[in-house]
């Protein structure tokens, strides 16, 4: 009996089961086939507002020189010499992008779609192409605005989402032209968030990953959520790799389009030092507890580091409480932010831990900044005394010395030689630097040099100055 109760129940279940199963099918079939799938909608309402980029470029080629009779000179007199007959080649490419203001014509994309451009043509949904012209791009975030004018007609528009809020797992779609296959759809999932991408062109933190099938042609295309907002531009992939696409969170191009348009670049953030990776030598000598950092070598005059209170021998250990292993990882960071931006750097002075806010500066607009020549006459060498350690041969500075090496003061030691093999050649010290301390103390005169080096040193610090900026060089024996 009370196997039957059992059956009876389960059979009850698959019943219930079944029935609905049929009902929620029924509703599906009779619901509208627009209305009810949220991607068909998505792609409906947004697919007017993406465009496909066409460019062309001119580039000069070498022509392969017309010689019948190979390299016969009695021949050459008649057929000319064309080894250096170059001739401009039209190279084009093909890319995505999205309308952003439709009354101006606004539109973002990649830098790299159209950077080198000669002509810029956009392709809209209902076939129509209009020429474009670039207004601004930003190589660090691989961003670009063009622009297309279509006199009182406004455009559809695409609104912008907030990528901070999105989430991994969150469907998405990507619309674009995937190896020229125009208006292409493909739809996934946010895979991951703040992936660092380190290419020959780009170095980002902070991508969005996706497993929405992206192909060449879809840079600069919208990633779009299910509120049909664009949350990324679609940006890199992984070559060979299967679901591997990376967009940049549109939350960073809303903060550089307005200067693209306005002004053609982007105020990249500055913090004003120079940095170098911690070794386990500069971690013994000035006693930090860490494996990982980057000291901060020098700090520039009036630069927002300066001017926050951050000093030569610090070292970065963290910003916002994002991690920071290495120069690198401080370089790529601050070059993530903008000018204006307030930033809290974590670092250790003195073996404690502190917290010091700096608000970033604007780059400098002068970035090729000229470093004193060398003179290779030396003089006056005889008079002045000089020594010989771990394979450097330092002199004090002398007004001679000081001019032929265009040094900008008389401070510490000059290198005059540094032998091949050494101690200070595997350092990377080499003639004309000037040496200012050895393991956090000064150098005064020659016998500071002697008694701070005197025997085989275990680990070895040295602040040098070399053209115009300090730097640190360190060794650490293993014996």
């Amino acid at each position: 009996m009370k196997m039957k109760k059992i059956v009876s129940g389960l059979a009850l279940v698959v019943a219930l089961t079944w029935v609905a199963c049929s009902a929620f099918a029924a509703s599906s079939v009779a619901s509208d086939p627009v209305t009810g799938n949220p991607i068909a909608r998505i792609v409906e309402e947004c697919s007017p507002a993406v465009v496909n980029i066409d460019v062309e470029s001119l580039v000069e080629r070498r022509a392969r020189p017309f010689a019948p009779f190979g390299d016969d000179p009695f021949f050459r007199e008649f057929f000319g010499q064309q080894d250096n007959f170059r001739r401009m080649i039209p190279m084009r490419g093909k890319g995505s992008g999205f309308i952003v203001d439709g009354e101006e014509g606004y539109i973002l994309t990649n830098n790299h779609v159209v950077a080198g451009a000669d002509t810029i043509t956009v392709t809209m949904l209902d076939g129509r192409t209009l020429e474009a012209e670039l207004i601004g791009s930003d190589p660090t975030f691989d961003l670009a605005v063009i622009r297309v004018q279509l006199g009182d007609e406004n455009l559809p528009s695409l609104k912008l989402g907030d990528s901070d809020t999105a989430q991994v797992g969150e469907w998405v779609v990507a619309i674009g032209n995937p190896h020229g296959f125009e208006n292409s759809v493909t739809a996934g999932i946010i895979s991951a968030k703040n992936r660092t991408i380190q290419a020959s062109n780009i170095n980002f933190r902070g991508f969005m990953q996706t497993d929405a099938a992206i192909n060449p042609g879809n840079s600069g295309g919208p990633l779009i959520n299910l509120n049909g907002e664009v949350v990324g531009i679609n940006t890199a992939i992984v070559p060979f790799a299967q679901g591997m696409g990376f967009a940049v969170p549109v939350n960073m191009a809303k903060q550089i389009m307005n200067d693209l348009i306005e002004k053609g670049e982007v105020a990249r953030g500055w913090l004003g030092v120079v940095l170098q990776n911690l070794t386990p030598g500069f971690a013994e000598i000035f006693e930090v507890p860490i494996e990982n950092g980057a000291v901060i070598a020098d700090v520039s005059t009036n630069s927002p580091a300066d001017k926050a209170g951050l000093k030569r021998d610090d070292v970065i250990v963290a910003i916002n409480e994002d991690e920071m292993k290495s120069s690198q990882d401080v370089v790529y960071y601050i070059r993530s932010k903008l000018a204006g931006d307030e930033v809290t750097v974590e670092i250790y002075r003195n073996s404690e831990k502190q917290s010091i806010d700096v608000t970033l500066g604007e780059m400098p607009s002068d970035t090729s900044v000229e470093r004193p020549g060398r003179n290779r006459d030396r003089g006056g060498r005889d008079s002045d005394s000089q020594s010989t350690q771990v394979g450097a041969t330092v002199r004090t500075i002398t007004p001679e010395l000081k001019e032929s090496y265009n040094l900008e003061n008389e401070n510490g030691l000059v290198v005059v030689r540094v032998e091949r093999g050494s101690v200070a050649d595997d350092m990377g010290l080499r003639e004309g630097d000037q040496i200012l301390e050895v393991n956090r103390r000064e150098l005064r005169s020659i016998s500071d040099w002697n008694r701070l080096l005197r025997g085989e040193a275990r680990t070895i610090v040295m602040l040098v100055k070399r053209d115009g900026q300090t730097l640190y060089f360190t060794y650490k024996s293993e014996n």
